[in-house]
């Protein structure tokens, strides 16, 4: 099975990650656990410059096509040269982002009437036309982007000029969190609540959760 861990920046997705893979490891399950982008290959180059603002300090400045080529050749790079074969031979995969990213990062740049389209784009671009593996599974983590906020903010010890282009808009952020659950609908995501009001659930309940959504696959 091919599982992809998915949420907005600041929804507490790494932690979750390395929660299932501690789990996993002390069950004795085989299971590879893959991050994107992999800011350790050169195959990242125009992501990181685009997340700089090297292409504008704003993330519209860049068209919702050129930049989700950008991060596709980083997974198209990743998957021939990190996880193929393990893929192919049957072993679990987990998956820190994906192409939902893109599904939820540059949908929401776009006019609601253009979305369906660009989903069909999407995958058609990825899945299809490039040869990278569709996901089993989407685990979808929905934080509110207020929550968040606060959340990455202490995370950056208060220096908000940590935050990457997407981080610091927030207004794009609510509209990325309105295509994220917009995509989980139409793509058959999981959607897994991490707040309770106005403030975040614990990491273990999180966790259980997501425990619950993985061996359901």
């Amino acid at each position: 099975m091919f599982t992809v861990i998915e949420g907005l920046d600041g929804s507490g997705k790494s932690t979750q990650v390395r929660l299932l893979e501690a789990h996993l490891s002390e069950q004795g399950k085989d299971f590879l656990h893959i991050k994107l982008p992999d800011y350790e290959s050169d195959s990242s180059a125009l992501v990181k410059m685009y997340l700089a603002g090297e292409f504008g300090s704003n993330a519209a400045d860049v068209n919702v096509y050129a930049a989700s080529a950008f991060y596709a050749v980083d997974r198209f790079a990743n998957f021939h040269t990190k996880w193929k074969n393990a893929y192919e031979s049957g072993k679990d995969i987990i998956a820190d982002r994906y192409t939902t990213s893109n599904a939820i990062y540059q949908l929401a740049k776009l006019e609601k009437s253009q979305w369906d389209a660009y989903l069909d784009w999407l995958s058609d671009f990825e899945y299809i036309k490039m040869g990278i593996p569709q996901p089993d599974k989407v685990i979808y983590l929905d934080m509110p982007i207020d929550i968040s906020q606060r959340l990455m903010s202490k995370r950056y010890a208060g220096d908000e000029s940590k935050k990457d282009v997407h981080e610091k808009n927030i207004a794009f952020l609510e509209c990325c969190r309105e295509a994220a659950l917009y995509t989980a609908k139409k793509w058959n995501w999981q959607v897994i609540s991490c707040a309770a009001g106005e403030v975040p659930r614990s990491r273990e309940d999180i966790h259980s959760d997501i425990l619950r959504a993985f061996e359901a696959r």
